[in-house]
């Protein structure tokens, strides 16, 4: 009978940077057993958190069991990946247990939602949860939401001034989506600017969600599987700023990557990355360094300016010792003046 139950599947959305990863190291952490699956979309031609999860040597998701999808969004390209890689999966002996779909910071997650209706889908998988993880200090300082209040008021005095932010439509498409939604990152936050967030959230969120607050992605892997959502059955409590397109693009973002030189101080390093990121308003920043006489790569992760780092595993031997970050942005940025600035 355990074979022809549906398989639960955990959608895991949030804005770029917002702590997706790290949310999921400690839900495999916490998984006590239970044979876990992974599909993880990322938005740049570098598998960086798709490389932490397969190196994090946890025995509950092997890395056979690490799905990764780089070919675009997930929300667009459901048919030619998304179904490919649930069959490589369930084709998995013995099988998982529960898959976790950790999509990219600018999926929209109800497209992908919509794609477990689907007859040769909706017989064998059901969406258990869909997960918002917010970056707390980055939506209290403003940088990916509005005063739709304010916006309208704008409209109003002059019809002919467009005022559509698409960051702004991404984060609360993700919010309106979710079963639960994860406000990460409350470290760096006071406790005014924290109730603030809190009811941002909650005015946005067109139905009862609770909102677990967290730093550094600490949650048991107990409150985020088994919700029983059937988010496919739910789909019209689910609102979106899409609904009713065919599809969606992200023509407002770009992605490129940059190959360095190995760096000779990481607290050197740190800071310049942060000053790049300032200067060229660059969204994201993530990838892999080296650091001369290190035997370890170092993780470098930023968003906006924030930048955090750390020693990851030692390089394997004969591993070529490549430093690549990718760089995500807005169309337009500048992407000759940043990569000479990194390189």
């Amino acid at each position: 009978m355990n074979d022809l139950a549906k398989l639960p599947v955990t959608i895991i959305t949030g804005f770029l940077g917002a702590g997706k990863t790290t949310l999921i190291r400690h839900v495999l952490e916490t998984a006590h057993g239970r044979r876990l699956a992974l599909i993880v979309n990322e938005f740049g031609d570098v598998g960086v958190d798709g490389d932490i999860l397969k190196t994090c040597g946890i025995a509950s998701c092997p890395e056979e069991n690490i799905v990764e999808l780089a070919n675009g969004c997930i929300c667009c390209t459901v048919a030619d990946d998304f179904v490919p890689a649930i069959e490589r999966l369930l084709a998995r002996a013995p099988r998982p247990e529960h898959i976790i779909i950790e999509t990219s910071g600018l999926a929209l997650p109800k497209p992908l939602v919509k794609a477990f209706d689907w007859p040769t889908i909706r017989s064998r998988l059901t969406v258990d949860g869909v997960i918002a993880v917010v970056d707390g200090a980055a939506v209290a300082a403003g940088r990916f939401a509005d005063d739709p209040k304010k916006i309208a008021q704008q409209r109003a005095q002059d019809p002919a001034v467009d005022h559509d932010n698409p960051l702004e439509e991404v984060y609360e498409d993700q919010l309106k989506c979710a079963d639960l939604v994860i406000l990460n990152k409350t470290d760096l936050l006071d406790a005014t600017s924290n109730a603030r967030v809190v009811g941002d959230i909650e005015r946005t969120v067109p139905r009862a969600v609770k909102v677990v607050a967290t730093r550094e992605g600490r949650v048991d892997a107990a409150v985020l599987l088994g919700l029983g959502a059937a988010a496919e059955d739910d789909l019209a409590a689910r609102p979106s700023h899409h609904d009713g397109e065919a599809e969606h693009d992200h023509d407002d973002f770009d992605s490129f990557t940059v190959e360095m030189a190995p760096v000779e101080d990481v607290e050197t390093l740190i800071p310049h990355l942060a000053d790049v990121a300032q200067r060229h308003d660059i969204l994201r920043m993530k990838g892999f360094v080296e650091v001369r006489g290190k035997p370890m790569r170092l993780l470098v992760q930023g968003v906006g300016n924030r930048f955090r780092q750390q020693f990851d595993r030692p390089w394997s031997p004969g591993e070529k010792r490549v430093s690549r970050l990718v760089v995500i942005g807005e169309k337009g940025m500048d992407r000759a003046a940043i990569a000479a600035a990194l390189e």
